[in-house]
């Protein structure tokens, strides 16, 4: 399946790329631009990312791979990440994870039926002084106890 960018978010990548002395530089706005048109990464469209910054493939894989945010299938539309890393782990990150993974009944790196969540057990988010801390797309929840994080995922469910 072929991966083009619209014509708005072609205008998108071009910007990103004018901010930086070299394309390769854009790699990483560009992945956002596409993670959010298409949903995650497909290799077709790291192809293309390749094509357009002139670079090879490996070199998008490699962005791809390391960071967290990238996702290369499809997530629910309220991705949520807890961090269990040390500080969090110290201050019951294990326990937020698992209280997300009760609610929803799914796990790590697993999408609910519905498509409207999917969770990810991650490595350190920068949060250490708020522990324990997790993510829901781009909004950092902090200092949280299970019942917070189980009204967060209800506030979740009731928007749609």
């Amino acid at each position: 399946m072929e991966f083009k960018f619209t014509e708005e978010n072609l205008k998108r990548v071009e910007e990103a790329i004018s901010r930086y002395p070299e394309k390769r530089a854009a790699l990483m706005p560009v992945l956002f631009i596409v993670q959010e048109q298409n949903g995650f990464i497909s290799g077709e469209a790291m192809t293309e990312v390749a094509r357009i910054l002139e670079i090879t493939p490996e070199d998008v894989l490699g962005v791809v791979t390391f960071y967290t945010m990238y996702h290369q299938k499809p997530m629910g539309k309220y991705h949520i990440q807890v961090c269990t890393n040390i500080s969090c782990l110290l201050k019951g990150g294990l326990e937020i994870y698992s209280a997300v993974r009760e609610k929803l009944g799914i796990g790590n790196m697993q999408v609910t039926a519905d498509k409207l969540f999917s969770i990810e057990e991650v490595e350190c988010m920068g949060s250490c002084g708020t522990a324990p801390m997790l993510a829901v797309n781009e909004d950092y929840f902090e200092n949280l106890t299970k019942e917070q994080t189980e009204q967060i995922i209800e506030s979740l469910k009731n928007k749609n």
